[in-house]
């Protein structure tokens, strides 16, 4: 079946699911084929912006099937293991020397670098007709979503957001489990995550201590577009993302996977407000340590106004009345969501994974509403198939940069007391005009782009 048309039992579904799905499916920009795309038997030829750290993964999955032609990475202490995978593929510090010198022979870019240089790393792949894999959260600001989305559609390239959950069968079972009315109305979702706690620190009092920088960085390179300030190993290699200079916290690390399926089931957009409801931990340097943020949502279509909760740094399970603690979480990790409809509740993982009913009762004997939605043939052959002329990717900028959007949000909600009210027609917050400098980047002389 073509994911651009539905199958009759679609309209059996009643009111819940109309205007649910797109007339022509989740991801459904239709790939260009006037930039030469290779044939699904041609090998295409990948080059890497940020070798190191989740570059290491994003290089070595895509050149299971493809080849991989030069690599950029300002810090070679920090790529070192990629860069000793493929010996013979040319290396450079700054990426746009890399573009400029192969880019003849570079059909698509990876973008592993932190947050803050996504979207002109991203940008200036694109404008050169090179398809881009970039890693959640897309971009650090709202501005820089909609810049990413302007460019993938001038120039007709295929994209891919860096968050498997778009790709995961659970996650679309539990659109479908949705969309079926077993539910009911869904009008409060909860979402949380573990992190940062042992992954990064974020706690205030933590000292940002100037050292000479090392002799394998290119310091200049990897501020980028961020303000020139003193090396410090509190930045890099590993801890800028608790830094709002280069990172988006535990939003940017793992919302993007968290909520994706909540987004796609329940068709966020488009809040008309945020708000940090609590937050421990206040840092002049840092995010919070730990946080609630409420977003809320209009109704949409037939979808009823939605309460949504993000927890991050959660340590413990969240208590819920009628839902059993340890049935929210399914692995060692503390990661996932809880839908709660009128009707019936539903959880996932991180990822989408274990899409269920609670409590666990309710599945035994469940079996899944029919099929909607295509099924992914993995995450990054989403995006190797649709740079060579297949179907767009799940997560593509089109369907990528209206979620960051709003998530991104909620990175600003943490630096303000009090509800943010969002004008999303206008691009701006309408009660505070503070919070409006946060929508747009900074950017030091040299390192903007004009998509």
């Amino acid at each position: 079946m073509s994911k651009h048309t539905l199958p009759r039992r679609h309209f059996f579904f009643g009111s819940l699911l109309a205007g649910a799905v797109p007339t022509a499916g989740f991801g459904s920009v239709a790939s260009l084929r006037h930039l030469g795309f290779k044939s699904p038997n041609e090998k295409m030829n990948l080059a890497a912006i940020g070798a190191g750290g989740k570059g290491y993964t994003d290089i070595n999955n895509i050149a299971a099937t493809e080849n991989v032609v030069a690599m950029a990475d300002p810090d070679e202490t920090r790529a070192a293991r990629t860069f000793k995978l493929y010996p013979n593929v040319p290396k450079y510090k700054d990426f746009r020397q890399m573009l400029d010198k192969e880019g003849k022979n570079i059909d698509a870019v990876t973008v592993s670098t932190p947050d803050h240089m996504h979207a002109t790393a991203s940008i200036m792949a694109m404008q050169r007709g090179k398809h881009v894999y970039c890693q959640k959260p897309l971009t650090r600001t709202v501005w820089e979503a909609q810049e990413m989305l302007k460019a993938a559609q001038k120039y007709g390239v295929a994209t891919q957001m860096g968050n498997q959950g778009y790709s995961n069968e659970g996650a679309r079972q539990a659109c479908e489990i949705v969309w079926s009315g077993e539910l009911g109305n869904v009008t409060e979702v909860h979402a949380w995550t573990d992190r940062p706690g042992k992954y990064w620190p974020q706690a205030p009092g933590i000292p940002v201590k100037e050292e000479p920088v090392p002799s394998t960085l290119d310091w200049d390179v990897w501020l980028g577009v961020a303000a020139m300030r003193p090396y410090s190993p509190a930045y890099a290699p590993h801890h800028w993302r608790g830094f709002p200079d280069f990172g988006c916290g535990a939003i940017g690390d793992m919302a993007c996977h968290i909520l994706g399926t909540p987004n796609m089931a329940l068709r966020l957009a488009n809040p008309v407000s945020v708000e940090c409801i609590k937050k421990e931990g206040m840092s002049p340097e840092r995010f919070p340590h730990k946080t609630v943020i409420r977003f809320d949502f209009p109704q949409r279509g037939s979808l009823p106004p939605l309460k949504l909760f993000w927890y991050d740094s959660l340590k413990e399970p969240l208590k819920f009345e009628g839902v059993p603690a340890d049935q929210l979480i399914g692995d060692k990790d503390n990661n996932g969501s809880l839908f709660l409809g009128d009707k019936g509740i539903l959880t996932t993982g991180c990822y989408g994974e274990r899409t269920r009913l609670l409590p666990d009762e309710k599945m035994k004997d469940y079996k899944m509403p029919p099929q909607l939605l295509t099924r992914s043939p993995g995450h990054y052959r989403d995006f190797i198939r649709a740079c060579k002329g297949g179907d767009a990717a799940c997560s593509n900028f089109g369907v990528a940069a209206p979620f960051v959007s709003w998530m991104l949000l909620g990175v600003i909600a943490m630096r303000f007391e009090g509800k943010l009210e969002w004008d999303a027609a206008k691009m701006r917050f309408t009660n505070n005009n503070e919070a409006n400098q946060y929508l747009k980047p900074k950017f030091r002389k040299g390192w903007g782009f004009d998509a």
